[in-house]
């Protein structure tokens, strides 16, 4: 009987796809994501949309920041984000159709 070959993913990959899923795991990362998707927002913007404090809104963006999920540029005083990852975009949005489908 011949034994098939199996490819496995290097720890350091698997370790950056749980990271991944583990934002996505979070209620409000995945509201500012999707917002994101959609349009580039300043903090203030976020929190106003969400209901949150600006303080919790960059916490919560300074975590994404740090797994490259999000990007900010400045413009003045202001700080605005956007996503920095079109396939965690994707992903985002196949997991909300699939929750949205009966």
């Amino acid at each position: 009987m011949e034994q098939s070959e199996h490819h496995f993913l290097n720890e350091s990959t698997v370790e950056d796809v749980a990271r991944t899923f583990k934002a996505l795991a979070d209620p409000t990362r995945v509201k500012i994501l999707y917002l994101l998707s959609q349009e580039e927002c300043s903090v203030g913007h976020i929190a106003d949309v969400l209901n949150m404090t600006q303080s919790a809104v960059s916490h919560q963006l300074s975590f994404l920041k740090n797994l490259r999920l999000v990007k900010s540029r400045r413009q003045g005083k202001s700080l605005f984000y956007s996503y920095d990852d079109e396939h965690v975009i994707e992903v985002l949005k196949q997991v909300i159709d699939h929750s949205l489908h009966d």
